[in-house]
């Protein structure tokens, strides 16, 4: 079962470093956040695949929303 990870602050989606369906280790980057200047890298907090990405590069997001899916090792 795949868990839903979601933003913890307002951001834009600066880069997407990791694709659906792709293998990521544990604090991998996925994607990095651009919030007043400052470029936040999103980690997988446990390895896993990548079974679903919510945003594109240019996004903007706000708390809770919905950042990717991973289905944990």
């Amino acid at each position: 079962m795949a868990d839903t990870i979601n933003a913890d602050m307002g951001a834009n989606v600066w880069k997407i470093i990791a694709n659906e369906g792709d293998s990521i280790e544990e604090d991998g980057v996925v994607l990095i956040l651009e919030a007043m200047k400052m470029e936040i890298p999103v980690m997988a907090e446990d390895g896993g695949d990548i079974v679903k990405i919510h945003v594109k590069e240019g996004d903007s997001v706000t708390p809770g929303q919905p950042l990717y899916d991973i289905e944990a090792e």
